[in-house]
């Protein structure tokens, strides 16, 4: 009512209107002025300081210059560029790295830190980082080359050295004999710069071996160069401007110039499509990533933790060792692997000597090329060699020949080495051998007379001495991928796996000291993703690492593998058995707790225990669920506390691994394990509650079943193997019964199916009866429809004729009347007309 005043009045004023309007304008303004004199509550940023200290060799732009960065770098051929932010707690761990290695390769590399978290800096404002620190290389113009490994110094200082020699100079065939012989990938350029400075293409495969550092910052697949035309016929380079891709297990391959573009681009993309590698190094980064997934997805891994030096010249003897191992199990065809990363492959040809019947001459041909021969190559002599062949029947088979004749055993053999002159990669060796014959049963005398005729025999190879690893690869359904990890930034991986914490070393130890590391550090392990298994190597003090590692893959291997699946506990998580035996001491001197904690290696003599019945809790630490139970658990055990023959017992399933028959498919989970009958355990039910009355309904109702016969044949039993063989045969004499129930139970199902299948033929042959009846009536009623709608559609249509014709007599009709009385009616006025006319 008031409102409805103060609105009259104002109507009736205006200016009050007016001035109601301009105070109210001036209260707003005041309160926007009085709001905005408030001090800031957010404080300005501080200026940026220097990160790096001032005596170490690195041009740190803290305000985030990138401008200066182009500057610096054009100034140098080879520069490091280290973006950071001062917070960033990774950043700050690198800060030491880069460092030692600016003051190692100060004038070599120009290095420039740039602080990118700088709100007013120019390197903010263009780039967005999504982590720190960030490291870009530059060679020259090309660039930039992110560095993708561990911000390690001795990993980073071995990146910088490729970069700044990313091609290795081959200038003779020793050279090339060298860099071919190791088990990585290997490219090799042929340019001759006999017509220029720099021939064409050079640039390019140049740029081509900057660009595998961007995908590989190990640098596994080296590029050389060789420029003289005698060393690259050694791999049969005979043009300009070529690129060869060496592959040790495979036919190697040259660069497709007519098929694809001579670019940088190009090649990196090919070397990578082809190139073959028998062992891979794996640098999980140690954060949430799907690398060490992605390659456990393809099949089984052997997985080898090794020290590694990445500054090494030369690789260590162990990974020598190693390599070895994984080319011999990749290797499928005749090839020979003499061990020293070469191949030997032997061609040999044996004749009888005249006048003989019992010596032989073998003549073998043994190869060393630089590529392993193809498994399907033919065996043969050059042709060159024919006059060598004779030469050695002379020198060596037939002045020998005398002396086998006077020696006694049953197969000897006198054997002589030559050089072959037409190549330094290869020799001859004669041998001449006495052979008695051997009978056996089914051999008679005229097969004997027919192994003694003359002969030549055809050129072979020999057959080569299996030891078991050489070729597996191609014998087998459970084929292994070799991966390397250096130890000293994975060891917390190998521990998860199951090695001991006494093996682990720091990489930031002296270099000598990790080269003279035993062989006794290392660690291997096979990891099966699919079948949820891990076995590791367990070598003997007497076995060196080459047998233990053969044996370890020969017994994976195999159809029924000896290996027993690697079961990780807590007490291999958290320390040494000693620790653990100590804790149980402990855990033995201190009074017993209500709820048993389990582990992997307590698991099997606690709850297997015959004299006690185990109700045993499956939990994991992140389950929410298994957490809200343990009060429940916990009032279980108090109630039980008296009794000495129930034990409440809990297992972490996430932290020890069990038995495949002692898993759950779930959390949380509850087994009964009663005693002298540990195989009938019982599980909870899933659709009951889990509450103290249920668990104590649960236990008193497959407890008190305990069958006292049992228990008393128990406690007469003697202790020792017969006793264990008496319950085995009890418990496969119950299995059998529970068969032979569960056989009887089967037959009357079967039987029960049977007649339901036979009354159900019955009805459905039923139910196709009357569907055919109902379909036949249903289809003569339509065809009567059908008529009748046809006959009420050909009436309808005489009635629309009919009905049409009567309009036409109708029309017809009333045009006629019409035209009878129009003349009557002109008559009529026609008189009228004369009447007006005659008055």
């Amino acid at each position: 009512m008031c409102l409805r005043q103060v609105l009259f009045q104002m109507a009736r004023r205006p200016d009050l209107l007016c001035g109601a309007i301009v105070l109210s304008v001036l209260v707003v303004l005041a309160v926007k002025l009085t709001c905005s004199r408030a001090k800031n509550v957010v404080a300005a940023a501080r200026p940026p300081v220097r990160f790096f200290s001032p005596d170490a060799p690195v041009v740190d732009l803290y305000l985030g210059q990138l401008d200066q960065v182009e500057r610096l770098r054009s100034m140098a051929e080879v520069s490091l560029i280290f973006f950071y932010a001062p917070w960033c707690a990774h950043s700050m761990a690198a800060r030491q790295e880069v460092q030692q290695v600016a003051k190692k390769l100060a004038k070599q590399v120009q290095f420039v830190a740039v602080n990118c978290w700088w709100s007013q800096g120019k390197c903010r404002r263009q780039n967005r980082f999504y982590q720190y620190p960030v490291i870009h290389l530059f060679y020259r113009r090309f660039g930039p080359i992110e560095y993708s490994g561990p911000i390690v110094a001795p990993y980073v200082e071995s990146f910088l050295l490729r970069v700044i020699t990313p091609l290795t100079y081959l200038p003779s065939r020793a050279h090339l004999e060298d860099f071919l012989s190791n088990h990585e990938p290997r490219v090799v350029g042929f340019f001759q710069f006999n017509s220029s400075p720099q021939p064409p293409g050079y640039l390019t495969y140049l740029s081509s071996a900057l660009q595998a550092l961007k995908r590989d910052f190990r640098g596994d697949v080296r590029f050389g160069v060789i420029t003289s035309k005698h060393v690259a016929e050694a791999i049969s380079l005979t043009e300009d401007k070529t690129v060869y891709l060496h592959r040790r297990l495979n036919s190697s391959l040259i660069f497709p110039k007519n098929e694809r573009n001579f670019t940088s681009e190009a090649i990196c993309r090919w070397v990578f499509e082809n190139h073959q590698s028998v062992l891979q190094w794996l640098q999980p980064p140690g954060t949430k990533s799907h690398l060490l997934e992605q390659e456990l997805l393809k099949g089984p891994a052997l997985l080898l933790f090794l020290p590694h030096n990445p500054l090494g010249s030369e690789p260590s003897p162990l990974l020598q060792q190693v390599a070895d191992i994984a080319v011999r199990y990749h290797s499928c065809d005749l090839s020979i692997w003499d061990g020293s990363f070469s191949w030997r492959s032997r061609c040999c040809q044996s004749v009888f000597l005249p006048h003989t019947s019992t010596s032989t001459c073998e003549v073998c041909l043994t190869l060393r090329p630089l590529t392993p021969p193809a498994s399907s190559a033919r065996c043969f002599f050059p042709a060159q060699t024919a006059e060598v062949f004779q030469a050695l029947l002379r020198q060596c088979c037939l002045t020998q020949l005398p002396s086998l004749a006077s020696s006694r055993t049953e197969t000897s053999a006198a054997c002589s080495s030559f050089l072959n002159r037409y190549s330094p990669l290869s020799h001859f060796s004669a041998c001449c051998r006495r052979i008695e014959p051997h009978f056996n049963q089914s051999q008679t005398k005229e097969e004997t007379d027919f192994q003694e005729v003359q002969h030549t025999g055809p050129l072979s190879v020999p057959p080569q001495d299996n030891d078991g690893i050489t070729g597996l690869k191609c014998h087998t359904n459970r084929t292994l991928r070799f991966y390397l990890l250096d130890e000293a930034l994975n060891w917390p991986l190998a521990m998860r796996l199951g090695a001991s914490d006494s093996t682990n070393v720091s990489l930031h130890q002296d270099t000598s000291t990790r080269a003279d590391r035993s062989c006794d550090a290392s660690f291997a392990a096979i990891v099966n993703l699919k079948d949820e298994t891990h076995h590791i190597l367990h070598r003997s003090p007497a076995a060196t690492l080459t047998e233990s590692l053969e044996a370890f893959i020969r017994n994976f291997s195999a159809p029924y593998s000896l290996l027993q699946r690697h079961l990780v506990g807590e007490e291999d998580r958290n320390g040494s058995k000693e620790e653990v035996q100590s804790s149980d001491k402990q855990r033995a001197v201190s009074p017993p707790l209500l709820i048993t904690e389990l582990t992997t290696s307590s698991f099997l003599s606690s709850v297997m225990d015959l004299q006690k019945d185990v109700l045993l809790f499956y939990y994991t630490q992140w389950c929410g669920f298994c957490s809200v139970l343990n009060h429940i658990l916990i009032q279980l055990a108090r109630l039980l506390q008296g009794n000495d023959t129930i034990t409440v017992a809990r297992v972490n399933v996430a932290r020890n691994d069990l038995p495949w028959e002692f898993m759950v498919d779930h959390v949380p989970a509850i087994l009964l394990f009663p005693k002298f009958r540990k195989h009938l355990s019982v599980k909870y039910p899933d659709d009951l509650p889990i509450t103290l009355p249920n668990l104590l309904h649960f236990i008193l109702q497959h407890c008190s079943s305990a069958d006292p016969a049992d228990a008393q044949s128990v406690d007469t039993q003697p202790s020792g193997p017969a006793a264990v063989l008496h319950k085995e045969f009890q418990a496969l004499r119950q299995e059998v019964q529970a068969l032979h129930q569960a056989r009887e139970r089967l037959s009357k199902q079967l039987a029960q199916l049977w007649l339901d299948n036979r009354r159900l033929k019955f009805e459905v042959r039923s139910l196709e009866e009357k569907l055919e009846e109902q379909h036949r009536e249903k289809s003569r009623q339509l065809e009567e429809a059908l008529r009748r709608l046809q006959e009420l559609a050909d009436t309808s249509e005489s009635l629309l004729n009919e009905n049409t014709l009567l309009r036409v007599l109708l029309r017809a009709l009333k045009d006629r009347t019409e035209a009878k009385e129009h003349p009557e009616v002109g008559k009529k006025e026609s008189v009228q007309k004369k009447s007006h006319l005659a008055s």
